[in-house]
């Protein structure tokens, strides 16, 4: 799949939003990936999740680790692709773990699906949670679709400077909107 068409899925579904978003890494811009609107249409999550699992096979990952909410929907359909077990980490007192007894097995390889990654805070942190190293750098990397987004912090946001509504659409502070 080209990343034209996993733009276009964005595209068609309405998941590609326009306007004034607060990021989870509290950054702000001006476009945002709703990746739950691609991912409730089953035939269009299930392309996607086969898309980057044929990016991910040379690696030979045993098990696919995604963090919730984001990550569980292209995380178990990237494992569908690999035919491998999808797990996910989930949020306990604002720190990820491994709950409802998942658990790695000695040795096994481990793909982290994302559904969007900005700044990579929540890889680095279900790493952390797998016991793995924290720091990224010379992991392999592999994106269905890189857009350049310029993010912005508050303090020097144009679109909070020219008054535009802000928007909180990420899952990491849905306790906090409760």
């Amino acid at each position: 799949m080209t990343p034209e068409e996993v733009r276009r899925h964005f595209e068609e579904t309405g998941a590609l939003l326009t306007g004034h978003f607060r990021l989870s890494s509290g950054l702000h811009a001006d476009r945002y990936l709703q990746c739950a609107k691609v991912l409730q249409y089953p035939d269009r999550a299930g392309a996607l999740g086969a898309a980057l699992a044929a990016q991910l096979a040379p690696f030979g990952p045993g098990i696919v680790v995604s963090p919730a909410m984001g990550g569980v929907v292209i995380g178990h359909e990237t494992a569908r692709g690999l035919s491998v077990r999808a797990i996910f980490t989930e949020r306990v007192d604002g720190i990820f773990a491994l709950r409802r007894g998942f658990a790695l097995e000695e040795g096994e390889r481990v793909a982290v699906i994302e559904d969007v990654v900005t700044t990579g805070k929540s890889t680095r942190e279900v790493l952390e949670v797998l016991g793995k190293a924290t720091d990224v750098d010379g992991v392999p990397f592999r994106a269905l679709l890189a857009l350049e987004v310029p993010a912005w912090e508050a303090g020097v946001c144009p679109l909070c400077a020219a008054g535009e509504p802000l928007v909180a659409p990420g899952s990491r502070h849905l306790a906090a909107k409760a």
